[in-house]
């Protein structure tokens, strides 16, 4: 368990330092979490907001896990590294449009 802790402070504090796409996500996340909490008119509500949010911040580790096993594999251009880098950005764009699309359906309600 302290190891697994360990390797979780690590991941956080890399991605915190060296990931550009982390670091607004995480700003985002801040500052929208306790506007959900105001905004949210109820329980479900609130965890509606907030998890899209956290989402985004799940999907852009992923893909910055990915990004980093590729790059591990080999700087040359290579069309399923590309592909994969490609997957990953869509995912992220996804968990974006999820988070607009949740705040618009709850705050427009």
């Amino acid at each position: 368990l302290l190891r697994a802790v360990g390797y979780t402070s690590r991941g956080f504090a890399h991605a915190a330092r060296r990931e550009r796409a982390f670091q607004q996500e995480l700003i985002v996340t801040a500052a929208g979490v306790p506007l959900a909490v105001f905004l949210g008119d109820s329980g479900v509500e609130r965890v509606l907001l907030i998890g899209s949010l956290f989402l985004v911040l799940i999907v852009e580790l992923l893909n910055s896990a990915i990004e980093t096993v590729v790059d591990r594999i080999g700087a040359e251009q290579n069309e399923l590294s590309g592909r994969a880098k490609d997957l990953g950005s869509l995912a992220v764009f996804v968990s974006l449009v999820n988070v607009l699309v949740v705040w618009g359906l709850v705050l427009g309600d």
